[in-house]
């Protein structure tokens, strides 16, 4: 069978953490930032997992993660 292909655009977006999890980064932190808190701007630079509904259709587009 031939080998399966990455989905490029999931690659760049998604990281396994040390621990196995799915790690992503968190959206509304590119512009407008003016208008939010320094606090929120803050918690937007961490990174966070991928929600348990969307593990499995992350996993099929990173078949080699």
């Amino acid at each position: 069978m031939p080998k399966m292909k990455t989905h490029r655009g999931a690659a760049k977006r998604f990281k396994v953490s040390g621990s196995g999890k799915i790690m992503r980064r968190k959206a509304f932190a590119s512009h407008i930032l003016t208008k939010k808190s320094t606090k929120r701007k803050r918690n937007l630079r961490q990174g966070d997992e991928v929600a348990a509904v969307d593990v499995n259709a992350v996993k099929r587009m990173l078949p080699y993660l």
